[in-house]
């Protein structure tokens, strides 16, 4: 017979990487049942979207696994009860304190730009967005969430430290009125490398949030880093997000990795609102003719695969390069975004997704 003592001393060695704690301590593993040579037991999650689930039940069913007589072991999951859930997270991620200039600011809509992989014009999408947006007559700000890369402030060609108001820090303004906030903006010079590792970096996306001025806002477009680790992790569990749009290359390889930014949406319950795909050709200037410089378009496959709505594809402009290293961007035509944006703006979710904590 297994001895129950050892079960709970091997699920006492799985942490909760995010809390910090182990499964037990914090009431995560429960109903545990010893029959014969198999284990179960119930994982008790804070939220069904957890995105370390598989990794903490991989690590507990080894653990039970090198114990001798286990030769099989049966993991439920299920939600955490409001009661639980109090008892498990820390008290200051129950009830996250607000930023210093939380209470001034009324956004709207939340939009978030996700590549997955870098290269791929995630940041141009996300300005042109926002052009766009203010183009209509909404009130528009940009939180560059790509910290330790970032490129919103040269495209709208804006430098020099943001002022700081009584309350919080002022956002830089643009010339068509749009505010926006960058760690750019708060370096000594703009090829200062920011070196930093996840703490400091999702400490620093909530200050954009909570102690920047923004004010009357009708979208907040947020401009994520690459990749689904810590900067678009605190984006996607701190903010209220209305959606995300999803930037791919023609490339297959952009395409396998949009498709991993996309489960990371749909485990976080955040709403993904198609893809757009950037670079898809050029334009030849003497006949028009299009031309697949990086192949075959993948983008109405990749959309396919992922059950969304391809939003749109855009060209190679040359044209958009240069506006962006001018600091011009908002004198470029979006002559093919326009529609895209259109899109973007109507399926927008009426109801954001519900922040968990502020880990």
């Amino acid at each position: 017979m297994v001895d129950k003592g050892k079960v709970i001393e091997a699920l006492m060695s799985v942490n909760d990487p995010e809390l910090g704690k182990n499964l037990v301590e914090l009431g995560m593993a429960r109903d545990v049942v010893i029959d014969g040579t198999a284990v179960r037991f119930t994982l008790a999650l804070t939220t069904m979207g957890c995105p370390l689930r598989k990794r903490m039940m991989d690590e507990a069913r080894d653990a039970l696994l090198a114990i001798d007589g286990v030769d099989d072991v049966e993991i439920e999951c299920r939600e955490m009860t409001d009661e639980e859930r109090a008892h498990a997270l820390p008290k200051q991620a129950q009830q996250p304190e607000p930023g210093a200039a939380e209470h001034l600011n009324h956004i709207k809509q939340v939009v978030a730009v996700m590549s997955g992989k870098g290269g791929v014009g995630k940041s141009s999408v996300a300005a042109m967005l926002a052009v766009a947006l203010r183009r209509k007559g909404l009130e528009v700000g940009v939180l560059d969430a790509d910290i330790t890369g970032p490129s919103i402030p040269k495209m709208f060609g804006l430098n020099g430290v943001p002022p700081m108001g009584p309350v919080g820090i002022l956002p830089a303004l643009t010339s068509a009125g749009i505010k926006v906030m960058s760690i750019n903006l708060l370096l000594p010079s703009e090829d200062e490398a920011v070196i930093w590792r996840g703490p400091l970096i999702g400490g620093a996306i909530k200050q954009f949030w909570g102690d920047v001025v923004w004010g009357d806002l009708d979208v907040l477009v947020v401009d994520l880093p690459p990749g689904t680790s810590d900067a678009s992790l605190t984006v996607m569990q701190s903010m209220p997000l209305n959606g995300v749009v999803l930037v791919t290359s023609p490339q297959d390889l952009a395409g396998m990795v949009v498709r991993k930014a996309a489960k990371m949406a749909d485990q976080l319950n955040v709403p993904t609102i198609g893809v757009v795909e950037n670079m898809s050709y050029a334009i030849c200037p003497n006949c028009g003719e299009h031309i697949a410089v990086f192949g075959a378009s993948r983008a109405a496959e990749t959309a396919a695969r992922l059950g969304l709505p391809l939003l749109g594809r855009l060209p190679l402009h040359s044209e958009l390069a240069r506006r962006c290293d001018a600091g011009e961007i908002e004198q470029y035509g979006l002559d093919e975004f326009g529609a895209i944006a259109d899109t973007i703006a109507a399926n927008l979710s009426q109801t954001a997704s519900s922040p968990i904590f502020n880990s």
